[in-house]
Order: structure tokens, then sequence, then C-alpha cells
């Protein structure tokens, strides 16, 4: 079992300005990539304003007190005054995954060149994979597809699994 949690930053929709829609979207992505793959998977769901004390606390609560496999937040990860996101959590990251990042900006900013100002960080805390997504819909759809194939190997050696699938 694979548990997911999705914590989405945004101060207009934690204050009820408009639906949070990104993160519907992701837990559809993960759990249909799941449901396709005969992974199972869980996904929880949190919404909280672009404040840096509560993604902390948020992040300790769901690496230490009730750890999950996976984190993904949503929106914080751009260039505006409220984008306190990766920031945030790559101080807390024990090993940083930046090939992953990396990849995401160069294949979607060969078509779309605002992809290269994306800040997102991924990474480790304890045996918790992290991986902070744009708060747009088809950004974290689209950076779904690239983590989600690489899920299952990441999770099964941060658990310890003796003979983990490896493809490379």
């Amino acid at each position: 079992m694979i548990k997911c949690q999705i914590i989405t930053l945004s101060d207009r929709a934690s204050a009820g300005e408009y639906t949070d829609t990104s993160s519907t979207d992701i837990s559809d992505y993960i759990e249909n990539y799941c449901r396709d793959k005969n992974i199972e998977c869980s996904t929880g769901y949190s919404l909280i304003p672009d404040d840096a004390d509560k993604l902390r606390e948020l992040i300790y609560y769901f690496t230490e007190t009730n750890p999950v496999e996976v984190i993904f937040t949503s929106g914080g990860t751009g260039i505006g005054p409220r984008d306190i996101t990766p920031e945030t959590i790559d101080p807390m990251l024990n090993k940083t995954l930046p090939g992953v990042m990396e990849l995401i900006r160069v294949k979607y900013g060969l078509t779309n060149p605002k992809a290269a100002l994306s800040r997102g960080v991924a990474g480790i805390i304890n045996k918790t994979l992290i991986f902070t997504l744009p708060g747009s819909p088809k950004a974290g759809r689209e950076y779904c597809e690239v983590i989600m194939p690489l899920l299952k190997h990441a999770v099964d050696v941060l658990k310890g699994n003796k003979n983990p699938h490896c493809n490379h």
C-alpha cells in the first residue's frame, strides 16, 4: 500500500474564494495510474494558505507523527511573492532528488518555456518522498506523468525491500 498525501497551498482556495481543482486532478491521476498498474494506494488531502509554518507543520505530521510514503504539494513553486514551497521544503529534506524536477522542466520546457520558471523540488524526509508540483491542474498532471512511473521503485527502495525491481 502506498499512502499519498496531497497538500495544496493557496491563499484564495483556503479562503473559499474558489474551489481547488489541482488536488482532485492529482489524486485522480495517482489513483488511475495505481489501478492500471495493480498498485494499492490511497490519497489524502489538505488545503492550507501559502504559509511556511503551516506547511512545515503538515510536512512534520506526515513524515513523523503519521507517516505516509509520498507527499505531493500543489502550488507555491512559481516566482510570485507568496510562492514559498521550495524554500520551505528544501531545508527539511534529508536527501534531494534533483533529477526528477530537472527532467520535468526540460521535458515540458521544450514546448512551454514558462515551465522553466517552476522552482519545484523533490526529495526525501525520513522514508517519505516529497514532490512539489505547481498549482496549475494541467502542470500537476504533467508532473505526475513523469513521477508516477518512478514511484513504486522509489517506495520499495525506501522501505528497504530486498529485491526492488530495477530498470537501470
